[in-house]
């Protein structure tokens, strides 16, 4: 069971006093490390689905576009989310059926105390034209 920051009854005072009080405040600072870690990491899983969002978005207008458009909006997205960080897109059309895909590859840096860590992604959108 996890453990509690209440006491579980009598106990003798002499021998544990405070270590209720220690597990408790190590225990929320496990917690709060935790979640100070995992908001930072997923800042860069949120931004790579943004940006994939914004992939598929113009993959799906891409009957309507022409690829200069599509490639100047993804830029203007990546610029936003990225900065400093511009990753380069690739636009092929064609096959059969015939498709559109839109892919990339960059990376996001993580720094924080005791962590540090690149991320290497690859999003890619398809859709049918």
């Amino acid at each position: 069971s996890p453990p509690s920051c209440r006491s579980s009854g009598p106990t003798r005072r002499s021998s544990r006093r405070g270590s209720g009080a220690v597990g408790c405040l190590l225990s929320l600072l496990l917690f709060v490390a935790a979640v100070y870690y995992g908001a930072n990491i997923g800042q860069v899983y949120l931004r790579y689905y943004q940006i994939l969002d914004h992939m598929r978005t113009q993959a799906r207008l891409a009957p309507s576009l022409n690829d200069d458009v599509i490639y100047r909006r993804l830029d203007e997205q990546a610029d936003s989310l990225l900065p400093g960080s511009q990753p380069k897109f690739k636009i092929t059309r064609g096959g059969r059926p015939n498709r559109i895909v839109i892919e990339t590859e960059y990376t996001d840096q993580v720094n924080l105390p005791l962590f540090k860590h690149t991320f290497v992604l690859r999003p890619k959108a398809e859709e049918q034209l």
